[in-house]
């Protein structure tokens, strides 16, 4: 399988911009889960983000936050999402990625939870409650077992902290777009364009920005402002939320190739 920095060199060979989709498991169901994956591997994903429904989700805005309580009231778990990705995860072409909340590592421990997910074919990890003051414990054993633990930048961190979380990170770099929650927003704050600027004089590693993109036209704007990923989340969760499981396979399909496209060009 396919690391996830071994993704973003094979895409910087080619001066591509990677497009990374997240969706949240279990919702509408497992099954769907498992064919949204499939569906997102062949519609251009390059790197596939997959939610861990949770109880106190404080980074996720209202999509992604209703939809973690819908997959929670039917009765999904962690074991059960592992299971889908047994399946699931050696059909697929893009590495990746689990973001789950720190607690439920720490109820299952840290060594014992990385080797589950690396086990059905997990390849990197974003956990946005962990501070870079904690990461360590998590990050040695990742290394060790061949997750990448993806470190979050906010807009307000200042720039000694941007240059300790850049030095930490593993994959790359998930530069969050605005202060506060994940989200569907009309605009983007331009102050972005600025701290990627910042970024780059202080660290080589690939930046993804996530959190509030929702249409093509900010994709682009956000890849030509030097991103070297864009990150959806809400916009996707949504689509599959619309409608019938084979309706909203259908909308992710094509927003994903939609957005795929507005990057390439």
């Amino acid at each position: 399988m396919t690391k996830v920095s071994d993704c973003f060199k094979s895409l910087k060979n080619s001066s591509q911009c990677a497009l990374i989709p997240f969706i949240t498991a279990g919702d509408p169901d497992l099954a769907t889960t498992a064919q949204a994956l499939r569906v997102l591997d062949e519609s251009g994903a390059d790197i596939i983000e997959l939610g861990v429904p949770y109880s106190d989700p404080l980074a996720d805005g209202p999509t992604i936050q209703a939809a973690a309580t819908r997959a929670l009231q039917k009765g999904v778990r962690l074991d059960d999402v592992l299971e889908m990705l047994k399946e699931v995860a050696p059909d697929l072409t893009a590495p990746l990625i689990l973001f789950t909340y720190y607690n439920p590592i720490l109820n299952r421990g840290i060594e014992s939870f990385l080797k589950q997910i690396a086990a059905v074919g997990i390849q990197g990890l974003v956990v946005p409650d962990l501070p870079l003051e904690e990461a360590e414990s998590l990050l040695k054993p990742a290394a060790e077992i061949g997750i990448e633990v993806v470190l979050l930048v906010a807009p307000t961190s200042p720039q000694a902290r941007i240059e300790a979380i850049a030095k930490q990170s593993q994959g790359f770099i998930y530069l969050v777009s605005v202060t506060g929650v994940t989200g569907i927003r009309s605009q983007l704050q331009s102050r972005v364009q600025d701290i990627l600027a910042q970024m780059r004089t202080l660290t080589d590693k690939p930046i993804g920005v996530g959190f509030g993109i929702s249409q093509p036209e900010q994709a682009q704007q956000v890849k030509n402002w030097g991103a070297d990923a864009v990150i959806v989340g809400s916009a996707f969760v949504k689509r599959l939320a619309d409608g019938t499981p084979a309706e909203g396979l259908s909308a992710i399909g094509d927003f994903c190739q939609t957005l795929k496209s507005a990057i390439r060009e």
